[in-house]
């Protein structure tokens, strides 16, 4: 089968590559741009954890072709911050004991950026329903709610502060 060129622009870097029109979106991050914070649990769509933003839009890696993306921008869990700075939403579900196993974290931290980019106040039933296509079977869910209820004050905060 013939390569495919695609342009993409992932966590703000703009990658061109030729790549297998088969090729996963997942499989591409993880493999050939080395960004492995996109999990890949069931390979159906089902569980969540592969969740990025596709041009905003919170997407299943694992259901997407790279080449798909082709001319879109690809947001990872990598774009969020990291170990010395830390986005509100990490450090939220740190203090906030929102992740044990951590293998759902980088899918539930992608939809919930989906969300509060369009609802910097998300009431509990709203967060509930970002996070409700994300399976974790660690936390019971209470504590990741929490943590996003948190990160929505440490977000507000830190918008006053500026």
């Amino acid at each position: 089968m013939a390569k495919q060129s695609v342009t993409v622009t992932v966590n703000g870097t703009r990658y061109q590559r030729d790549i297998e029109p088969r090729l996963l979106l997942s499989d591409f991050l993880r493999h050939d741009l080395s960004l492995t914070g996109t999990h890949v649990g069931c390979e159906h769509g089902v569980c969540g954890s592969c969740t990025v933003l596709v041009d905003g839009i919170a997407t299943r890696s694992c259901l997407c072709l790279a080449v798909q993306t082709d001319g879109s921008s690809v947001e990872t869990v990598e774009s969020l911050g990291n170990v010395g700075a830390l986005h509100p939403l990490q450090q939220a579900f740190w203090e906030k004991h929102g992740l044990q196993c951590g293998f759902c974290t980088p899918g539930m931290l992608m939809s919930v950026t989906e969300l509060l980019r369009a609802n910097p106040a998300p009431d509990r039933e709203a967060i509930v329903e970002a996070i409700g296509g994300n399976l974790c079977r660690c936390t019971g869910y209470q504590n990741i709610v929490a943590a996003v209820e948190h990160a929505v004050e440490l977000m507000r905060t830190q918008k006053e502060a500026a």
